[in-house]
């Protein structure tokens, strides 16, 4: 049996059944499994997961009776027969057909004639496109083209408009580049550039900041250069966003919502591990990962303590030259990277948790020295969380003065989607 497709099997289950983020699935399953073409496991999760809701567009048209009767053990095997067949050209026809109906025999005993059957269905019809009628109703017919829940579309053709909401939802759907931020305690960009490719890798130069590089080649993090902590990977977009808040070395620094820790360890590097650093976050086993990356990298300025951000902490009024607040939100802007992120279904369209970054901003603003500096960011494309928490901040907060904005696009910056704001206490 192929351990490929099993592995990716493993993944997808784990995903529809339990909600599973498909990165950190993935990780462990190849790591368990040891598949011979992880390359092959990931383009399979990830594409059957990108394109979910259009793949179950055209199931629900191969089969009499919909997908409602359809068990999670067949319907995640009949997903990923027709991804191969709609969308992997190096993948045979007979090879898709054969390789799931054998998963089937295994994982769905009794299913793998009414496999075979829908896929067989399949290729009798698939020069079909498979979409609704935009006409109609152009929501579902790009809900359903580009595998989204429907509310995100409305979000942003209300926010955007639709021609701007399509060019989103497709590049949302693109695989991003992996970027790294070089360690500048330990190695500059040419120096580490150079290392990388002697060791076999290909090397870009980032597009916003001076400290990333993006990198294409396997085991990127068995390298001696990774063990040396001399880079992290990090979008540029967290980057771009350490560096607006620009922390000086010597200074006292917030993090109000660190975990995993990458924005708070990139402030210790661009601080020469100088000054002090408090990372707070609700959970403390993911605190436990910034003091391991610390090591990693040669920092010892960070100290990491459990702490509700909407609870506000009189030890540290007015303690802080700069203030870091990365607001839990709704993700639109990563779903690049954790697609799963399309199809939850969110009421308010964020708003509830606008109300959360609000009142997260409101205790930061008290933790800011006279003459410091707040930044705040989300990697998400709302409105409702950016710009609108942005302008109710400032209207409640005559102390504090914006001095930029800016909402970073996939497809556009060649980033996550990511939203910035500094302020300065006066």
């Amino acid at each position: 049996m192929d351990i490929n497709r099993i592995t990716a099997y493993n993944v997808l289950f784990d995903i529809e059944k339990n909600g599973a983020y498909s990165n950190i699935e993935l990780n462990k399953q190849i790591s368990l499994l040891s598949p011979d073409s992880p390359a092959f496991v990931r383009e399979l999760v990830y594409g059957v997961t990108e394109n979910r809701l259009y793949i179950d567009y055209i199931l629900s048209q191969l089969i009499a009776k919909g997908l409602r009767g359809v068990k999670k053990q067949p319907l995640t095997l009949l997903r990923m027969g027709i991804y191969q067949l709609r969308f992997m050209d190096s993948v045979p026809e007979y090879a898709a057909v054969n390789e799931t109906v054998n998963l089937a025999r295994k994982l769905a005993r009794g299913r793998e004639g009414f496999i075979n059957g829908v896929l067989r269905g399949y290729i009798k019809r698939k020069n079909e496109d498979f979409l609704p009628d935009r006409e109609t109703d152009s929501v579902h017919y790009l809900s359903v083209k580009y595998s989204y829940a429907e509310w995100i579309v409305k979000l942003w053709i209300e926010q955007y408009g639709e021609e701007a909401c399509e060019a989103m939802l497709a590049a949302g759907n693109q695989t991003p580049k992996l970027s790294i931020r070089v360690n500048t305690m330990k190695c500059d960009r040419e120096s580490l550039s150079e290392k990388l490719k002697a060791d076999g890798f290909d090397i870009e130069k980032g597009n916003l900041s001076e400290r990333v590089l993006f990198v294409r080649g396997m085991g990127l993090l068995e390298t001696e250069e990774y063990e040396k902590g001399m880079f992290t990977v990090q979008d540029e977009s967290s980057v771009l966003a350490v560096e607006t808040l620009n922390p000086q070395a010597g200074e006292r620094i917030i993090d109000m919502c660190a975990a995993p820790g990458g924005k708070t360890l990139a402030m210790a590097e661009w601080m020469k591990n100088s000054g002090k650093i408090r990372a707070y976050d609700i959970y403390e086993h993911k605190l436990k990962l910034i003091a391991k990356e610390s090591e990693r990298l040669g920092i010892s300025i960070i100290e990491t303590g459990e702490q509700d951000g909407t609870v506000f902490c009189s030890a540290l009024e007015n303690w802080a030259d700069r203030v870091l607040v990365d607001g839990p939100c709704t993700g639109l802007g990563v779903v690049r990277r954790k697609p799963e992120i399309k199809y939850r279904e969110l009421d308010d369209n964020g708003r509830g948790l606008a109300v959360k970054q609000l009142e997260i901003l409101n205790n930061a603003a008290g933790y800011v020295k006279k003459g410091g500096y707040l930044l705040y960011s989300t990697c998400t494309i709302n409105k409702l969380e950016n710009d609108f928490v942005t302008n109710e901040f400032i209207s409640s907060h005559p102390e504090y003065e914006l001095e930029l904005s800016r909402q970073l696009m996939p497809g556009i910056d060649e980033t996550d989607g990511f939203y910035i704001s500094r302020f300065k206490k006066k």
